[in-house]
């Protein structure tokens, strides 16, 4: 009978020990004498920290709605850290064993786990950079595989996958200027600075595509020049006695040799193709995509604003009008390729990937950076567009019953599925959502792209969401879903998208990393490799990479607000953009500016507002566990995949 006296004993143990926390820790009394730190966790934070095991009918309001009700008291205090080591999240460890395994999984991240991911982005970014000065440099890109140099595809100049991009004026250099700053490494970015002001001309014969050349080398160069003369000196003193502008000169010495592509269309929409020396090709074609045409107001505009000549921004501002104008009366949508002298659609997709990406995007980050109400209204009526015809799902994503929601590929205008695929490119809009002030639904879609790529440790750049399988193949290291994941670790510092970006930098360590860099993936299931490091690699993927976990970078400590262009470029949001030193030279156009527009708060920058975020939410999942589950399910993504240990690499 002893062996019952244990239990019963051990039994009463448990209750008392139960009965003791129950009280000391304010789910009935408010005890804190006796201790040094105040206890007052209620039972509605309780509800919120296991409201992960409950049904989805358990919780009457999403997260949306209480970020931007009034039911937290704002303060700064929502920005404080709380330390491993700390009381409260002492406390709330005790409860570990309560939650299933995405919490388990997902809901911290150690400190000394981010300085180790921190030097792991470095350090990728530096094998390819320096591999690429190396044995590439003064070509474009580097072929990581045979250590090689790659420029413009002479013997056949059809060959646009190569051609659109490589121009023979050191692209890779040229886009990488302002990641070298990004990583504090100032002395190797004055001396690329001099390395491009003194081999760089853009007198060449290279037939270019104009939206390529603007947002990887015009973005690039303005944005370097930007942070050269800036006077608040966010990355410290990085200027040199003899700069004169040289970078700025370049931008627009580039910009004018784009300027062909404007003319001679009877839509004002550009030809998509340039030769830097002799303009437009003869045999250029008249169809160009809505991405290409619309998504050069950025780069064209602040070159005009810096240097007082409205021309750059008039032409791109012209373009942008002209393809809105064109948009379907019935559905308010665009579609992806139109030619430029007719206005045709030619293509009537309508989505948010490839050939309509950054056309969204710059509407919204030019409203940002000049103010002008018209880029914003048409914003918002696209947006509107986008959420009536191109999503599916259910209502809520973090609510509710039914599929998760998702973005897909429509008729422009019958608003009718074209298609069963998505691609890679459209990893963007979460982040672009993020600055729209969307949080909810950009969870929902980063977490659904995040499922497929721990289903392949890649992105293939189409999937086929009916067949639960890719379309196209290849993955050419592409940065949207890093971009995106960034963006909504600003907005919410939930440690769930440090894990992402930790699942994304150590599956390129093991699938694309190759002898003198990182490879495109040719085969995201067999994981064989293309012989080619395309330069957003270094301008974009590690740049975000690095920002996510560098929680003290002078981006994130310094009190000017920045955006970045869709090649990755880091520009100040600055008020000398606002100003502009000419009239209106375009004349109001039918449906664009017809009518008055009330003053606009400004739509949430890419720097986070972390008091929106009630400090609970950093202990739960963005997205609830039922939903995440439910997207792995629907990606077939396999619990091995899912519970490794925090620091593993993935066994894909």
């Amino acid at each position: 009978m002893q062996w019952r006296s244990i239990v019963v004993g051990l039994v009463f143990l448990r209750l008392s020990v139960n009965w003791v926390l129950w009280l000391a820790f304010g789910l009935g009394l408010d005890v804190s004498s006796g201790f040094n730190f105040h206890l007052g966790f209620n039972l509605h934070k309780l509800d919120l920290l296991f409201r992960e095991e409950k049904g989805p009918d358990s919780i009457t309001s999403s997260w949306s709605q209480r970020i931007q009700g009034h039911k937290y008291e704002e303060t700064a205090s929502t920005c404080a850290k709380i330390g491993e080591d700390s009381p409260r999240r002492s406390y709330m460890n005790l409860f570990d064993g309560n939650r299933d395994e995405y919490v388990r999984r997902y809901s911290s991240f150690p400190d000394s786990l981010r300085a180790k991911m921190k030097d792991m982005a470095k350090e990728m970014f530096y094998f390819g950079y320096e591999n690429y000065m190396t044995y590439a440099f003064p070509e474009d890109e580097l072929n990581p595989i045979d250590c090689e140099g790659r420029g413009p595809d002479v013997l056949n100049p059809s060959n646009i996958n190569i051609n659109d991009v490589l121009g023979n004026y050191s692209l890779t250099l040229i886009d990488t200027l302002d990641t070298l700053l990004v990583l504090g490494n100032v002395t190797e970015f004055q001396r690329a600075v001099r390395l491009v002001i003194d081999t760089v001309s853009f007198d060449k014969d290279s037939t270019v595509q104009v939206f390529e050349a603007n947002i990887r080398i015009l973005g690039s160069l303005i944005s370097a020049h930007i942070l050269l003369t800036d006077p608040k000196h966010p990355f410290g003193e990085v200027g040199f006695k003899d700069y004169d502008n040289e970078l700025l000169h370049l931008a627009h010495d580039l910009a004018v040799r784009l300027l062909p592509a404007f003319e001679n269309t009877s839509t004002g929409i550009p030809y998509p193709r340039v030769n830097l020396k002799t303009g437009v090709p003869r045999d250029s074609v008249n169809e160009t995509c809505t991405a290409g045409a619309g998504s050069l107001l950025v780069e064209f505009g602040i070159l005009s604003r810096l240097i007082g000549d409205s021309t750059f921004e008039w032409v791109a501002r012209r373009a942008v009008r002209a393809l809105w104008n064109l948009r379907s009366n019935e559905t308010g949508l665009l579609g992806n390729v139109i030619n430029i002298q007719t206005g045709q659609w030619v293509g009537k997709q309508s989505g948010l990937g490839a050939g309509m990406d950054s056309f969204y995007e710059y509407l919204l980050k030019s409203y940002i950076l000049f103010g002008e109400n018209e880029d914003y209204r048409m914003f918002k009526a696209a947006y509107e567009s986008i959420q009536n015809h191109l999503r599916r799902g259910r209502e809520s994503c973090n609510e509710g019953e039914g599929d998760p929601p998702l973005y897909v590929n429509v008729n422009m205008f019958s608003g009718e599925i074209m298609n069963t695929w998505i691609d890679s490119l459209q990893a963007f809009f979460p982040g672009l959502q993020v600055l729209n002030g969307d949080i909810d639904d950009a969870i929902c879609l980063h977490a659904f792209y995040y499922a497929i790529w721990k289903r392949f440790g890649a992105l293939p750049e189409r999937y086929n969401w009916q067949l639960k399988a890719p379309d196209v193949l290849f993955y050419p290291l592409r940065p949207e879903l890093v971009e995106s994941t960034y963006l909504l670790y600003q907005a919410t510092k939930n440690p769930f998208y440090l894990h992402v970006g930790m699942d994304i930098l150590q599956s390129l360590e093991k699938n694309a990393k190759v002898r003198c860099g990182y490879a495109t993936l040719h085969h995201v299931v067999e994981k064989s490799k293309e012989d080619r490091m395309e330069s957003f690699f270094l301008s974009e993927t590690c740049k975000y990479l690095y920002l996510l976990f560098d929680e003290n970078n002078p981006l994130h400590q310094s009190n000017n607000k920045y955006i970045f262009t869709t090649e990755g470029h880091v520009v100040p949001i600055d008020k000398r953009f606002r100003e502009k030193q000419w009239n209106n030279l375009s004349p109001c156009e039918e449906g664009v500016l017809a009518e008055p527009e009330p003053n606009n708060q400004l739509p949430p920058s890419n720097i986070s507002n972390c008091n929106r975020i009630p400090e609970e939410r950093r202990y739960a999942l963005p997205l609830k566990s039922v939903y995440m589950r439910q997207i792995d399910h629907m990606v077939w993504v396999s619990t091995a995949v899912r519970l490794l240990p925090i620091g593993t690499e993935h066994e894909y």
